[in-house]
């Protein structure tokens, strides 16, 4: 199992140091020398009010956070966590990546979803009616544009021709692609790309972010077993559950590493943790003692 550490910017009561240069640049160095997976950034560049006060989370710009941890680390993967590629020109989000990937020497990981916030794409000026078609078009335009040099494209929403895709990324064919979503779709999408990042979820919090529920370990394992049957070949498989929370409290190491080792069974390779955020300190003791106990 590896651990990919979900910054704590999406913590509740987070101190406001964990997003200084000198703060950033502790955790993710930490994170780093400790052998953690990957750091993730989740994108929400126009919340409503209304989402942050039914419990939503703050966030940051997430290619300006991963470039910059990107210059403090050398080993650990570089993860979006979701970039909704709905909100973006799908140029645009893949020179983002490309960038990423050239500045990390080829450490990103791009996990993808389509966005759940009607408001947010309101704000954004992208259509939410349309968003699985403007999802499937930007997954066309993003492997186009890795992969080749002019690269044209004819989709419903987007057209192009003959743009000049460089500089390349380090990446063959780019930057993987990890579907995030618990639907048919999207476990399609996962089969079909490079990956699948679910959720196990309260039925609350699966109607929060308009997804099918996935209520226990062996559900999401029938679930992996199908994607990997209709994939054909190697995914990559995380999951972000409850106990996501374990460093919040709740939890006992034997109960944790009891829910660890359900998960590995079921297929799942990367299993997301998130620190508290209290304070920079708090973070990197957190990582800490998170590694000692449950890497081996």
């Amino acid at each position: 199992m590896r651990f990919t550490v979900d910054y704590p910017v999406s913590a509740p009561g987070y101190d406001p140091a964990i997003l200084r240069p000198e703060g950033m640049a502790t955790i993710a160095r930490t994170a780093d020398e400790l052998g953690y997976g990957a750091l993730a950034f989740t994108d929400h560049p126009a919340p409503s009010q209304k989402w942050m006060d039914a419990g939503g989370h703050e966030s940051l710009d997430i290619f300006s956070a991963l470039g910059f941890c990107a210059a403090h680390t050398t080993r650990i993967k570089l993860m979006t966590y979701l970039l909704v590629l709905p909100y973006r020109n799908p140029f645009l989000t893949a020179k983002g990546l490309i960038t990423l990937d050239l500045l990390s020497e080829g450490r990103v990981i791009a996990g993808v979803g389509t966005g759940y916030l009607r408001s947010e794409f309101r704000a954004l000026g992208a259509d939410f009616a349309v968003r699985n078609a403007l999802f499937d078009e930007a997954v066309e335009v993003l492997r186009g544009v890795f992969r080749q040099s002019p690269f044209s494209f004819e989709g419903e929403h987007v057209q192009a021709s003959d743009v000049a895709a460089l500089p390349r990324p380090v990446q063959p064919g780019g930057p993987p692609l990890i579907v995030g979503g618990a639907s048919r779709v999207a476990r399609e999408r996962a089969a079909r790309l490079d990956g699948w990042t679910p959720l196990i979820t309260t039925p609350e919090e699966a109607a929060s972010i308009r997804s099918p529920q996935i209520s226990t370990v062996e559900e999401l394992g029938r679930q992996i077993a199908e994607v990997r049957e209709a994939a054909g070949r190697d995914l990559f498989l995380q999951t972000h559950t409850p106990q996501t929370a374990y460093l919040s409290g709740g939890f006992s190491v034997e109960e944790h590493r009891d829910h660890l080792g359900r998960l590995a069974e079921a297929g799942v390779g990367h299993f997301v943790v998130r620190p508290t955020g209290a304070s920079v300190e708090a973070v990197v003791d957190e990582l800490h003692t998170y590694a000692d106990t449950f890497f081996g």
